[in-house]
């Protein structure tokens, strides 16, 4: 397994984030989105891609996991902790070394287990309150 960062191209991120069931966003917005994207990390196996998460965020107090897929025939096998794993690397890296910053995300009612075992905390919990989104059209 090997993981690369920002070679996610659109066709590829739409392939991977169809492959597990979402619908899709329009090709120009895939586009958009890459553009302005912090970082992106593509897991490939024998140079299939098999797995994506996308990094945004103002790279000093919140980062943020967006679109994590890997295709459904790989999970379960280590592809999503090796994604987190270099995601924490990245912002480790970018940091500083005495900063504490929030990794976020919004996770799929399937895929709690997993970040809990990352080490994600569900919300509400005891000092924040529930997390919250407005889809806009």
């Amino acid at each position: 397994m090997e993981v690369k960062m920002n070679t996610l191209t659109p066709e590829l991120f739409l392939d991977l984030y169809t492959s597990v069931g979402w619908e899709p966003p329009t090709l120009e917005q895939v586009k958009e989105a890459l553009k302005n994207t912090m970082a992106a990390f593509t897991a490939y196996e024998n140079n299939n891609a098999v797995g994506m998460v996308r990094l945004i965020g103002d790279g000093g107090m919140s980062f943020y996991i967006k679109d994590f897929a890997v295709i459904p025939s790989f999970q379960s096998q280590g592809v999503g902790s090796i994604l987190i794993e270099n995601v924490e690397k990245y912002i480790r890296e970018k940091i500083d070394s005495d900063w504490a910053v929030s990794l976020e995300l919004i996770s799929t009612k399937e895929a709690v287990g997993f970040y809990k075992k990352k080490g994600f905390e569900e919300r509400p919990c005891e000092w924040d309150g529930p997390g919250m989104f407005k889809m806009i059209r």
